[in-house]
């Protein structure tokens, strides 16, 4: 009986997995049909299952290697085919070779950052993470893809900020750049009031007007890594000087 019990614990996180991936592969059927916003929706609601399955896991005790790599092995295909085929039907498309390129260069870079990440996992990310996480650049190109959608944007504008959205989402997964990690928060961990009126604060923001407070959440997260890595940079090289005075 209690083999059956543990049985039925590991099921339960693999199965979100599943739906996660489920929610990838329709992504990939809508783009197909050119049902753009349904397949961003669905990126999103990978989004949200992949961030269950880990904590569902670490809660209930069921941590696996198995389910480690089926959880990278859906990423893959939730997070780095889904959005690279996504953007390459919906804007890239008529790019030509260049199009296709930047959208393979998306879903390699992806694979690339599950792979150190996996790696790396129990040493380097811990509160932060090292590029950015392979997630919010799918979730910023679904967001993007919703943003469009919403708002009367001339034509030209999505032809030049979308190739360029692309490959900088491309380099910065691949990059050194650090990322914060709400793993690590202290608020999600020992402030479990905080935490629950953060995420009903955040959830009645994105409400007023999904589409745009969506666009500006994840951009404003996907440039928070290279902007703190400027004033980091520059706090450096001011400080050289006065070290080598003292």
């Amino acid at each position: 009986m209690k083999r059956r019990k543990r049985k039925g614990v590991y099921l339960l996180p693999n199965l979100v997995t599943s739906m996660s991936l489920f929610g990838g592969f329709y992504a990939l059927v809508a783009a197909v049909d050119k049902k753009f916003v349904q397949a961003a929706i669905a990126i999103f609601v990978s989004c949200i299952l992949d961030a269950l399955d880990g904590r569902l896991a670490r809660i209930t005790g069921s941590t696996s290697k198995f389910g480690v790599e089926y959880d990278s092995l859906s990423d893959v295909i939730a997070f780095g085919v889904a959005p690279g085929f996504l953007v390459y039907m919906w804007a890239l498309k008529g790019y030509g070779r260049f199009g296709w390129l930047a959208a393979f260069l998306y879903v390699a870079c992806g694979a690339l950052r599950l792979a150190r990440f996996n790696v790396q996992a129990d040493t380097l990310q811990k509160k932060q993470f090292l590029g950015l996480p392979i997630p919010a650049a799918a979730a910023t190109i679904a967001a993007s893809v919703l943003f469009f959608g919403e708002l009367s944007i001339p034509l030209q504008v999505k032809k030049i900020f979308v190739p360029v959205l692309t490959y900088a989402l491309a380099f910065l997964m691949v990059s050194g750049i650090r990322y914060a990690s709400l793993k690590g928060s202290n608020i999600f961990r020992s402030r479990h009031f905080d935490a629950v009126v953060l995420a009903i604060l955040l959830f009645v923001v994105v409400l007023i007007e999904p589409a745009i407070m969506l666009f500006v959440i994840t951009m404003a997260y996907t440039l928070s890594g290279p902007v703190a890595f400027i004033f980091k940079r520059r706090a450096a090289v001011e400080e050289a000087p006065r070290s080598q005075e003292t």
